[in-house]
């Protein structure tokens, strides 16, 4: 099949105004490493991989994207022309449009890239480039235009005048080409004063060829924001954010405070659920129709199910069930289970554990890798032994038990069906169904009577 648009990202730069020994493409961004969003929006608008053009640390940026991208090494860096030279050998034979932009600009659309490309298809010369009007200007290079209009070249905010740098339209570093002008054109690059070839200089060679180059100018100019610092990185991820929350309350979903909601791109959130200031939801969590999370809620890879209340707490791998109520300051680890109709009340841990329908766990209770049948009862305090130091033990509660407060359950550990204990008991021994132990150690006292069907 032939391929008549590829992509191209430039990813090869050190970054070192980030200050960090992380490349700078794969500092994360609402969750997912920059890179990422440049290339989703590339494929979306080609239907094809992206060729990503690595150079500092390119096993590391190769490692997190080998099944999203092709790869082409720019060894040594000698600046953008080069770059896109070195990419050629990875781009399809016959492909006809070429798209070129920066790993660092995560906010360009696939929509604009869409744009970009179809202005170029319908323009007779071989160049459209992507511009942005800004005020005050940035420190991008400048778009120079004849007296009637036409793009006449780019000049390097480092080479402008201080007239130039006044220029509000901006070169935004992203190309569509002719592919067959591009390839011809590139080992014509003069070399820069800094010893290296910009691609910008392509706009000069084609000028002076006689031939057009059309620019297409951003409706949004906040696209055309890049990264270089963690200051910059800052602003982008805000711009980020407003876009995934306004995606979200255009699906139904109340922020009482967008500003104060720190929501990433692969967090799913269904209609009616009201989410509270200083909620963190991260990862895939996914939350269901009509909950109330927050104020004070940190979810990460949770799933929660319809009309849940979860206040002022930490979810972590964790799944929960429809009508759970969980919180203040209630804590899921990993592998926790709240069946429908838990209450999980403040200062109350679970890890590894299955609580089933309708279990209370009012407060300041531990447990850890248990399994906990329907309408148990778990008094305050309650905490499961589970670890002797070498390895972890199980504890089973049958269902309409009830723990009473302060008891101390050594695992591995099952109590029975009905069963009960007495407050700071100690239990060290399996408890037979409907029978109360009480004491340290437990023992048990007395047989209790099973309830009717019509009562329970």
């Amino acid at each position: 099949m032939s391929v008549e648009t590829i992509g191209i990202i430039l990813a090869a730069g050190k970054g070192t105004r980030m200050k960090s020994s992380l490349p700078k493409v794969l500092h994360p961004l609402l969750g997912r490493p920059m890179l990422r969003y440049a290339l989703q929006a590339m494929h979306e608008a080609t239907g094809q991989k992206p060729v990503v053009v690595v150079g500092h640390e390119a096993e590391r940026v190769r490692a997190v994207f080998a099944e999203q991208a092709e790869f082409a090494e720019q060894s040594p860096p000698l600046g953008t022309g080069d770059a896109v030279r070195a990419a050629q050998a990875a781009v399809p034979a016959g492909a006809r449009w070429v798209l070129v932009s920066n790993g660092d600009m995560p906010l360009l659309r696939a929509d604009t890239f869409r744009r970009l490309l179809a202005a170029q298809q319908r323009h007779k010369g071989p160049i459209t480039m992507l511009t942005a009007v800004m005020d005050p200007p940035r420190d991008y290079g400048r778009v120079l235009r004849f007296p009637d209009g036409r793009v006449e070249a780019i000049v390097e905010v480092a080479h402008a005048t201080e007239e130039q740098r006044r220029i509000p339209e901006l070169n935004v570093g992203a190309y569509c080409f002719d592919a067959a002008w591009l390839w011809q054109a590139l080992p014509r690059l003069p070399l820069s004063p800094k010893g290296e070839y910009y691609l910008t200089d392509l706009v000069g060679l084609a000028v002076a060829e006689g031939l057009s180059v059309q620019a297409l100018t951003l409706e949004d100019p906040a696209e055309a924001l890049g990264v270089n610092t963690r200051s910059h990185l800052a602003e982008v991820a805000a711009v980020m954010q407003r876009r995934v929350n306004e995606t979200l309350m255009a699906a139904g979903v109340t922020l009482i405070d967008p500003a104060r909601t720190y929501v990433e791109p692969s967090v799913q959130v269904g209609r009616d659920t009201v989410i509270w200031p200083d909620c963190y939801l991260l990862g895939h969590t996914v939350v269901g129709e009509g909950c109330e999370i927050g104020p004070n809620a940190y979810l990460r890879d949770t799933q929660v199910g319809n009309h849940c209340r979860i206040f002022a707490s930490v979810l972590e791998y964790a799944v929960v069930e429809d009508h759970v109520d969980i919180g203040p300051f209630g804590h899921l680890r990993k592998g926790a289970h709240l069946a429908e109709g838990v209450h999980m009340g403040n200062f109350g841990e679970v890890k590894n554990s299955y609580l089933g329908r309708g279990v209370k766990m009012g407060h300041f209770s531990y447990i850890g890798d248990a399994t906990i049948a329907e309408e148990v009862n778990i008094g305050a305090g309650t905490i499961t032994c589970n670890y002797d130091g070498e390895r972890k033990h199980p504890t089973k509660i049958g269902a309409h038990a009830f723990i009473g407060s302060d008891t101390m359950l050594v695992a591995p550990l099952e109590i029975g069906e009905g069963a009960r204990t007495g407050a700071g008991a100690v239990v060290t021994k399996d408890i037979p169904p409907y029978s109360l132990a009480v004491g340290v150690p437990a023992r048990v006292i007395r047989k209790l009577q099973p309830p009717t069907e019509a009562k329970r």
